[in-house]
């Protein structure tokens, strides 16, 4: 087997363009990257540039340079929905046949009444809302009451703020649990997340404590295989909350995307292979996408861009780089939830034909059959592999 290490770095959010069907998801016109592009006058990212994101689609001030030194190529999304979890788990082999439940109403009263009932506390809020304008709502509220606020997005997400001074943090992982063993059946949202917080009214800021409570994955992912066959699958961000902890060897639990690149950086320099990390970036959904941060998501694309030219240099001779999305967030538009759009696929290595073109893949789950050609894996059915069309030397 070979000792290949191959780094899987999920830039969430960044979508590059709607999906034939955006319009049934209200995403008409979202273009997360040619919309910050087309709004600054372009994007300072000279290594995406280089890998050839700009043969990809047509971005401003992103040129399609003429020998990319990467393969390049976008992706469509197969399952229904634009959250999270659909995007990483079909990466990881998993189409849903139906996308997760969401509350653009706030959930049904009898569901909060069970929920208030099994936590023993009133609860406040309850309805869709930007997780720091409720703060600012309900956070003096809370802190006098101890009442939890729950709330949710147009992602399938049952989200709940808490002081950490009024309940503390395990006490508010403890009501996670309770929720997320509520929300099941019909209710069965794709996360529940504890959204700790600090401060005082008019001055409160969420803190790094964050974590995410998501459904179990409902199959086998390449993930699973890979750590069957004795090969290290190490998560990094929220990717150990994505997979619920399943088919992973180790995890690092960054919060940001800084301390994620980083972390990235520190496994290029010392992780032994054969081995799969498996990276999320939040950043540019959480603060920028959500938040309509157009300024924001350019810079930090520019710091990022950066980051995985570093971690490219580490590279062994066998090892890959690839660069994707889970689903757009478009911060250009008047929605601040996730669009329904491709995502870009970028890949280095020096085993890579540069200026390999890969196409349209019709599925994420492309990626996992291309991770099972990666460390010689047979008997992977899911997804149709690329692994062929973009190296020069396709050693098992």
């Amino acid at each position: 087997m070979t000792k290949r290490r191959v780094f899987l770095v999920v830039l969430d959010g960044v979508g590059i363009g709607e999906l034939p069907d955006a319009g049934r998801y209200g995403d008409e016109g979202s273009n997360t990257l040619g919309n910050i592009a087309a709004q600054l006058g372009g994007l300072s990212v000279p290594f995406l540039t280089a890998l050839g994101l700009g043969k990809i689609a047509p971005l401003t001030g992103v040129p399609a340079v003429e020998n990319p030194c990467g393969a390049y190529g976008k992706m469509a999304e197969a399952s229904p929905g634009k959250d999270t979890i659909t995007g990483h788990w079909e990466m990881a082999g998993v189409i849903l046949d139906r996308p997760f439940p969401v509350y653009p109403d706030g959930f049904p009263e009898e569901l909060i009444k069970a929920f208030s009932e099994a936590i023993g506390r009133p609860v406040l809020g309850n309805k869709a809302a930007s997780g720091t304008e409720i703060l600012k709502e309900l956070g003096p509220e809370h802190m006098a009451t101890g009442k939890p606020i729950v709330y949710t997005s147009g992602d399938s997400v049952f989200q709940i703020a808490a002081h950490e001074e009024v309940i503390p943090i395990d006490e508010l992982y403890r009501i996670c649990e309770i929720a997320r063993r509520l929300l099941q059946g019909e209710h069965r949202v794709a996360r529940v997340i504890a959204r700790p917080f600090l401060g005082e009214p008019g001055a409160f800021t969420r803190t790094k404590r964050r974590k995410d409570f998501s459904v179990v994955p409902p199959e086998e992912t390449i993930l699973d295989r890979l750590v069957a066959a004795g090969i290290d699958v190490v998560g990094v961000g929220k990717i150990e909350d994505i997979f619920s902890g399943r088919g992973l060897t180790a995890s690092y639990h960054t919060g940001d995307n800084i301390s994620t690149l980083e972390k990235l950086l520190s496994l290029g320099q010392t992780l032994a292979g054969p081995a799969l990390v498996f990276a999320n970036c939040v950043d540019f959904d959480s603060l920028y996408g959500h938040r309509n941060d157009v300024q924001g998501f350019a810079a930090a694309l520019a710091t990022a861009d950066d980051y995985l030219e570093k971690l490219a240099a580490l590279l062994q001779p066998a090892d890959l780089l690839i660069i994707t999305a889970d689903h757009g967030g478009d911060p250009t538009t008047i929605s601040t939830d996730h669009s329904r759009e491709y995502v870009p696929l970028l890949v280095t290595g020096a085993q890579v034909r540069p200026g390999t073109a890969l196409g349209v893949r019709s599925s994420f789950t492309d990626l996992a059959a291309t991770i099972a050609d990666c460390f010689g894996l047979t008997g992977w059915t899911k997804g149709k592999s690329f692994f062929q069309e973009m190296v020069e030397t396709a050693e098992k």
